[in-house]
């Protein structure tokens, strides 16, 4: 396969966005705590605008924005400022994050720039209260020891959570954030998705990043030959990266056959809407029948076309339907895929009629208010005519599977401006050095391979579990490895699977536990059931005497007396085969309160005065 995409002239590169595990946001000194949406204290409104640029010039991505006026809904918290709510001037830039900026880009090989300034990006989408992304530039020209380039390394603050279209929580806005920027330097999708890996272990082995879903997504630039980049944002699953690189690389080479058909067949576009409303007053359709206006248009020679498949579950009518959007219609209809959706035959032949259309042309329509219907028409003409060019330069969005969907233009250069109330900062040599490398994770892997005796696949488990570090502490404090693995790692799996919060247990307390088993006040076999017990809320003393009570050894062999009595004859068949079975009832009946080694030693010396008995 990597032939093929040699052939085509596939160019990749990724953006990482990894958020920092610190104590305080980028620009103010709230927690990085991410809130329930029924935790909130209050809310407010606003309406966003773009600005130009000190060029004089508007970016082309917030010009689009800007195509529905929409109000934004912002939930606020206790654990959030005026600063998040764009009331208060930012704070200086968190020093914190930024030592972890710095550190990673000394992983890296990279060249920090001796000045940090901080600079704004217009974003309007609503995700930011203020209109604009804070982003500083931390360091230059890197590279992976696999060979990916390293272009960038900045610092900036994370964007509001979407709870809905126009409805954001600040809880996350301004979260710090690390983006890693590659050169374009990949041309298979596997080696778009080994790079990600690759980059996520080396943010890993910090120690100091967030953990779990929507804490890392990555962008992925891509073009082939003929083709143009085109950016798909937020892909958060690294095991879907390949394939939405190949589905990229399969859109850009259907859009190119169809740009080829259309030059083949010298189609072209009516750009005058005909008002078809009055045709669809009785139709079946709800939308269609109830909209205030239908437009339609015309696309001469497209027919076959606009319903063509460029990627799972989309065709090019998806790509003229995202445009649409923008304008706040719903979508549209298309002669490709009439009759349907409530739409007649004999309403297909009236609608091609209408608008003087052939078997060889195409017809869309839209239904809403008349402005949308007008803007959403020009959007359908703008995308259409974008169709004889083959692939335009886009932002998109991933789809569950890893389709792609249209989000915005490309960003220009009059998306960035200086942010003028943060003052800069200069990177010292003394401030470089003083920052310590990490232990990558590769080579924790070998470590605990080598030094603990684990297995690699538990030593992976382990080296990128989020309780690696009390893992080591209590190793280091006498625990035996394979015990606090277990601990830590293997039967906390376990019980999670079983649907057990383990997420509620702490560190401390399983490392308590530990010391208990350590020291003989409890057996191991009682581990899971403790655990289970500390998910519930107890505490380590509670929960041990929940899951395992104290046994005397003279209980434990008056236990042993009982249940050998009750099974001698199978013993006699069974003789010292029997041990096993036999074993295992003791222990459940003990529940783990007894080490194994103490009732292995009663149980045998029971089973050993039965079978000598006549």
């Amino acid at each position: 396969m990597s032939d093929d995409y040699n052939a085509l002239g596939l160019i990749a590169g990724i953006e990482i966005h990894q958020q920092l595990n610190t104590k305080e946001k980028l620009f103010c000194r709230c927690p990085t705590t991410i809130r329930e949406s029924e935790e909130s204290n209050g809310e407010f409104f606003r309406y966003l605008r773009a600005t130009k640029s000190e060029m004089g010039e508007l970016d082309r991505a917030a010009e689009e924005e800007m195509m529905q006026v929409r109000q934004f809904r912002y939930l606020t918290y206790d654990t959030t400022c005026l600063v998040e709510n764009d009331e208060e001037p930012p704070a200086p830039l968190n020093e914190e994050a930024l030592d972890i900026v710095l550190t990673i880009a000394k992983v890296c090989g990279m060249i920090p720039v001796p000045e940090i300034q901080t600079m704004r990006k217009l974003v309007i989408d609503g995700s930011n209260t203020s209109g604009f992304q804070r982003t500083a530039l931390v360091a230059l020209n890197g590279e992976l020891p696999g060979g990916a380039e390293i272009e960038t390394i900045c610092l900036e603050e994370e964007a509001a959570q979407r709870i809905e279209d126009t409805f954001f929580s600040l809880d996350r806005l301004g979260i710090p954030l690390i983006e890693i920027t590659t050169s374009p330097c990949m041309h298979t999708p596997e080696a778009v998705q080994e790079t990600a890996a690759q980059i996520g272990m080396i943010l890993r082995s910090t120690g100091r990043v967030k953990r779990g879903l929507g804490t890392i997504r990555q962008d992925i630039n891509i073009s082939i030959r003929e083709g143009t980049r085109v950016e798909i944002k937020g892909v958060q699953e690294l095991d879907l990266i390949a394939e939405v690189v190949r589905r990229e690389v399969g859109r850009q080479v259907a859009l190119l056959k169809i740009r080829e058909e259309l030059i083949k067949r010298g189609a072209s576009i009516e750009k005058t809407p005909v008002d078809v409303t009055s045709l669809f007053t009785g139709c079946n359709s709800r939308v269609l029948k109830k909209a205030p206006m239908i437009l339609g248009i015309r696309l001469n020679g497209f027919a076959g076309l606009v319903g063509y498949e460029i990627q799972p579950g989309r065709r090019l009518g998806s790509e003229m339907s995202d445009y649409a959007k923008k304008c706040g219609v719903g979508g549209l209809f298309h002669t490709d895929e009439l009759p349907a959706y409530g739409v007649t035959d004999e309403e297909v032949v009236k609608l091609k009629q209408a608008l003087s259309a052939t078997d060889e042309d195409c017809v869309i329509i839209v239904a809403d208010k008349p402005q949308q219907c007008h803007c959403a028409i020009q959007q359908i003409i703008r995308r259409a005519e974008m169709a004889f060019s083959g692939v335009p330069k886009e932002t998109r969005k991933m789809l569950e599977g890893g389709s792609t969907a249209y989000m915005r233009p490309l960003p220009g250069a009059a998306r960035m401006y200086p942010e003028t109330d943060v003052f800069p900062v200069r990177v010292t040599m003394e401030r470089l050095d003083s920052l310590e490398i990490p232990e990558m994770i590769d080579d924790t892997i070998s470590r605990y391979m080598q030094d603990l005796g684990l297995t690699r696949e538990v030593a992976r488990q382990m080296a990128y579990s989020e309780r690696r570090t009390a893992f080591e502490e209590a190793i280091a404090e006498g625990i035996r490895p394979a015990l606090a693995e277990r601990a830590f790692n293997s039967t906390l799996r376990e019980l999670s699977r079983e649907g057990i919060p383990v997420n509620r247990i702490d560190d401390e307390a399983i490392k308590k536990i530990l010391f208990m088993i350590h020291t003989g006040e409890v057996a191991k076999e009682a581990l899971s059931p403790i655990l289970k017990s500390l998910s519930e809320g107890k505490n380590p003393q509670e929960a041990c005497e929940i899951a395992a009570p104290k046994v005397s050894e003279e209980e434990v062999a008056g236990i042993v007396d009982r249940i050998v009595t009750e099974r001698s004859q199978f013993i006699k068949e069974r003789g010292n085969a029997a041990t096993g079975a036999i074993m295992g009832v003791v222990m459940k009946e003990v529940r783990g309160s007894v080490d194994g080694k103490v009732v292995n030693q009663i149980l045998r010396e029971a089973i050993s005065r039965v079978l000598k008995s006549p």
